[in-house]
């Protein structure tokens, strides 16, 4: 196991100010991760593309790797226009991951209000979805980058419409970055769907929420569930997956690329991220 952090945990202080990205490489490295993640929230790449060679070689400094480059996107829009301005963005965006030396790239690919995230409309949408992905991993492929689509944003999100998305764009450099607890927002059972979509894994994300019932009454940092249920982020072991089985499924798959702790509860995201570390690897030693 290559375990290593997405800067997106440090999301709060990157937001408050109290660091930078190039901080937060640092910082990672400190604490002993083998890799960072670059999310570009709280900070631009496209528009200051001279930071992505700083975050190279700082990671480099540090002897720590960059694993991927996690994007967003939507290809579900209103006009011809406006598909191909979304495929040009991610292209540039493949030329960020590129400048940052990494191999892997994730771009969501849609997203629609909950109530119309159905599988008819799936179905419906899922040529589109097909060809984006298509074009922007020929891009990569120049790059040795293999793209990938994340179990996120509720229409892409249940195994089985993950793995129909990576069969259909029939790509080498097409895979899915695997979030262990992202099932839970579409009300599946995280282990199964991880014991799914394992095969496809192009990476790994290791995230832990906190769950409870539609019937209650719950507040700021909860969200609900596809089905009306609620969730909150917590520390990566203490909250109410089976994360103990989630890493034992990972390890008997003979999984042995990058796995990046994912942290977005309420605690200090400093405090966090270094327990989410070390309960990862008690449990990884006991499974």
């Amino acid at each position: 196991m290559k375990l290593g952090l997405s800067s997106y945990s440090l999301y709060p202080a990157i937001r408050d100010g109290r660091m930078t990205i190039v901080d937060a490489v640092h910082w990672t490295a400190e604490q002993g991760f083998e890799h960072i993640e670059i999310v570009p929230v709280g900070f631009d790449l496209l528009n200051h593309p001279d930071l992505a060679d700083e975050i190279r070689r700082t990671a480099e400094a540090c002897g720590i790797a960059i694993s991927s480059y996690t994007v967003g996107n939507n290809f579900i829009v209103d006009s011809e226009e406006a598909f191909e301005a979304r495929i040009a963005e991610l292209k540039k965006h493949v030329d960020i991951g590129a400048r940052l030396g990494v191999k892997r790239m994730r771009h969501d690919v849609a997203s629609v209000p909950v109530p119309e995230a159905t599988i008819h409309r799936f179905e419906q949408e899922l040529p589109c979805l097909v060809e984006g992905c298509r074009r922007v991993a020929d891009y990569a492929a120049q790059f040795g980058i293999v793209t990938s689509v994340e179990n996120h944003g509720y229409f892409i999100q249940a195994a089985d419409r993950v793995q129909r998305l990576v069969q259909l764009v029939d790509r080498q450099n097409f895979r899915t970055t695997l979030d262990t607890g992202n099932f839970i927002c579409v009300d599946e059972d995280p282990v199964a769907s991880v014991k799914k979509n394992l095969p496809y894994a192009s990476m790994i994300h290791l995230k832990d929420f906190y769950v409870r019932p539609a019937w209650m009454e719950l507040g700021k940092g909860w969200f609900r569930t596809a089905a009306g249920h609620w969730f909150r982020g917590a520390i990566t072991g203490y909250g109410d997956l089976d994360l103990r089985s989630i890493l034992k499924a990972i390890k008997e798959s003979g999984y042995d690329g990058y796995i990046s702790i994912e942290f977005e509860g309420l605690e200090d995201c400093f405090e966090a991220s270094r327990l989410s570390r070390e309960q990862v690897l008690r449990l990884w030693e006991r499974v």
